[in-house]
């Protein structure tokens, strides 16, 4: 196939006249026997109307004249995404984490949206990823785009944002019953993009059939996520009913008895084929993994913010008070900045320790889901990064009642055992996650299994940070590349992590960081 004056796609057929029903087509001549050549107009309708008469490779028109706007120049596996969602009004994106699948999509809604095809975008997505994830790629990219989060405590004031004409709506998944019969009354949202689509794996739940009332023949659904159907092939069913539905039975238990075979009474094992069979119902889809993405960096790193707790609110503005009356009028060092700091990080992360050594619990739910979130994510093993002794113990229990296999490593592991376990972790199937304290890690150990490098918070030193990233950063890399994650809730967190990823480490950005911490803080009369 080849592009004439980017404006035509000329290609060589045996039957011409099966184009003819494409308005802008034209049969060139014959260039040698029983083979024609045939000319048709470079443009969106064109294209999806050759796609579907079976002719291979047909390049998107975005990749004629878009531009690409924004800070960053969009890596060949960001074209490819781009120019296959522009192709269909309904797919699926399976791209690992860290393969900037969301700036991929943007583009393409950008682009639909320059060419009129679509009038404004609802983006469905975890909480934690509204502002770290959407919004912020949405500032650093379609910046001539208007954007807003709808989310706020209160109903009314997520329908007020909702009904304001932003062209993209980011809003998480509870959301959608609030929002829903404002979203089908204004009905200008031509696209709707969901995020970690596993949330919409069951068709039993309300936020399934949420989703569904609101896609419409018309309707754009574009599915994002790097584990489909991960933890069973019945999971496949619902992501399948909402973009291919005539791939799948009408009932749900029809798909199981297809992909499932039943061994005891509550017990059911996937079929031999069951993959394959979700790999066909499971279409169109595009998938790119990090190994695949060789113009990508070794190390990607994507922010995760869930929301304190009300019980942590309190007792971080009670701390911060505290703060302001001790400091008063004394010299700050970098000592006392770091102790009280640690403080801080220990509420948001969801235990602190008093003087007397007593442990005071906070409620960190938010925070073990936007884990689990990541883990969903990703089919590869994960290390999780945990300054505390008790956010190890407490991330353990949530991972052990989620039926994740995991280990742990802290101080008082001997050194014995954490060999052993270093060794499970790299060579055997099981544990999946290793909960680790940053500084039991020592510096030799190689645990490239995993992926995925969590931070349950930020650590006190860049060299810390580092060495980190640098158990799975090496040579043996199971996927070449490495996924950064930073959990962050809290003001301190957010500036913490901006000075580790920038290399900064110095006692005065204690002192500073404290200060600045500081700086809005109002005693409460």
């Amino acid at each position: 196939m080849q592009i004439v004056d980017n404006k035509a796609l000329v290609f060589r057929t045996r039957y011409p006249s099966k184009y003819e029903v494409i308005p802008r087509s034209k049969t060139i001549g014959e260039v040698k026997k029983g083979v024609y050549e045939v000319a048709v107009h470079w443009g969106l309708d064109e294209v999806r109307v050759l796609k579907n008469l079976g002719v291979r490779d047909v390049p998107s028109p975005i990749l004629r004249s878009y531009k690409w706007p924004g800070k960053y120049t969009p890596f060949a596996h960001q074209r490819d995404t781009a120019a296959f969602l522009t192709m269909y009004k309904k797919a699926f994106v399976f791209s690992e984490p860290g393969t900037g699948k969301t700036l991929a999509a943007l583009w393409a809604a950008d682009y639909l949206m320059k060419i009129g095809k679509v009038r404004r975008c609802l983006i469905l997505c975890p909480l934690s990823i509204m502002q770290a994830a959407w919004l912020s790629d949405i500032n650093k990219s379609i910046v001539h785009r208007t954007a807003a989060i709808a989310h706020h405590s209160q109903a009314n004031r997520r329908i007020e944002i909702t009904k304001n004409p932003y062209e993209f709506i980011i809003t998480n998944y509870d959301s959608l019953p609030i929002l829903a019969d404002t979203i089908a009354a204004d009905g200008t949202f031509d696209l709707i993009i969901g995020d970690e689509c596993n949330a919409w794996k069951n068709v039993s739940t309300k936020r399934w059939k949420y989703l569904n009332n609101l896609v419409g023949a018309n309707t754009y659904l574009w599915l994002m996520t790097g584990t489909p159907a991960a933890q069973s092939p019945e999971d496949a069913y619902g992501l399948a009913r909402l973009i291919n539905p005539s791939s799948v039975p009408k009932f749900a238990t029809a798909w199981r008895d297809k992909v499932m075979r039943q061994m005891t009474k509550f017990k059911w094992v996937p079929k031999e084929d069951a993959y394959d069979l979700v790999h066909g119902v499971l279409q169109p889809a595009i998938r790119f993994t990090k190994a695949q993405c060789l113009d990508l960096p070794p190390v990607v790193t994507v922010v995760r913010e869930p929301e304190l707790t009300a019980q942590q609110v309190k007792y971080y503005r009670l701390l911060k008070e505290q703060m302001l009356v001790q400091t008063a009028g004394e010299t700050i060092t970098a000592v006392n900045a770091a102790t009280v700091l640690n403080k801080l990080l220990q509420i948001s992360a969801g235990a602190a320790y008093a003087d007397n050594h007593e442990v005071v619990e906070f409620n960190c739910a938010p925070r073990l889901n936007v884990l689990a979130e990541v883990l969903e994510e990703t089919s590869k093993k994960v290390l999780v990064f945990a300054s505390y002794r008790h956010s190890i113990d407490t991330i353990s229990d949530f991972l052990n009642k989620q039926g994740i296999s995991n280990n742990k490593i802290h101080g008082d592991v001997s050194a014995t055992k954490r060999a052993l376990i270093f060794k499970a972790f790299q060579t055997e199937k099981e544990p999946r996650v290793l909960v680790i304290q940053p500084q039991a890690a020592s510096h030799g150990v190689t645990l490239t299994a995993a992926d995925t490098v969590v931070f349950w918070g930020p650590v006190m030193s860049v060299e810390t940070y580092l060495q980190c990233i640098a158990r799975a950063d090496r040579v043996g890399q199971v996927g070449d590349k490495v996924t950064v994650v930073h959990i962050q809730a809290s003001d301190i967190e957010r500036r913490m992590f901006k000075q580790l990823s920038s290399k900064v480490d110095n006692h005065n950005i204690l002192i500073q960081l404290y200060e600045e911490e500081l700086a809005n803080t109002k005693i409460e009369v």
